[in-house]
């Protein structure tokens, strides 16, 4: 019975992870493609709701997966254990910093939105940023590697 709930509160943690990211992801996208300001800042400002459904997700995922390996005897020194605990903390410090720079383009969206609402250079090229959208698909990546590591245990 122990083993049937650390299962369940896994893989809701693993949804929850999982589905807000790549909804914060969309919007993030979505954003870019806005000719407004306004529209752009209004899906930055929705992604801001799914961060604490990731950040839950995770913490949930993490705690219930230590308890269902306990649980289904896998020793917790295990080498694919200690690759998802290294992906999960690099979730955790690349979303830190992408998070920040998505809220200083968020502020310069609202900002740029309230002074006329229309498109700027500096705008458009923090939407683009490529190290920005280097970070949400390398954290995109992760997590696909951590559902691996979840499902294959190698």
């Amino acid at each position: 019975m122990a083993r049937d709930w650390a299962l369940f509160l896994h893989l809701i943690g693993a949804i929850a992870m999982v589905g807000g990211s790549i909804g914060v992801t969309a919007l993030r996208l979505g954003a870019i493609g806005q000719r407004r300001p306004s529209l752009s800042a209004t899906l930055l400002r929705a992604a801001r709701p799914l961060v604490p459904v990731v950040a839950g997700g995770l913490v949930l995922a993490v705690g219930a997966g230590v308890w269902l390996a306990d649980e289904a005897g896998f020793p917790l020194s295990a080498g694919w254990l200690h690759a998802t605990y290294a992906l999960v903390a690099y979730l955790a410090v690349v979303g830190a910093i992408a998070g920040r720079r998505d809220r200083h383009t968020r502020e310069l969206a609202e900002a740029v939105a309230s002074d006329g609402d229309g498109p700027t250079d500096e705008l458009a090229r923090r939407l683009r940023d490529p190290v920005a959208l280097a970070l949400d698909v390398s954290m995109l990546a992760a997590m696909v590697a951590i559902v691996a590591l979840m499902v294959w245990k190698p």
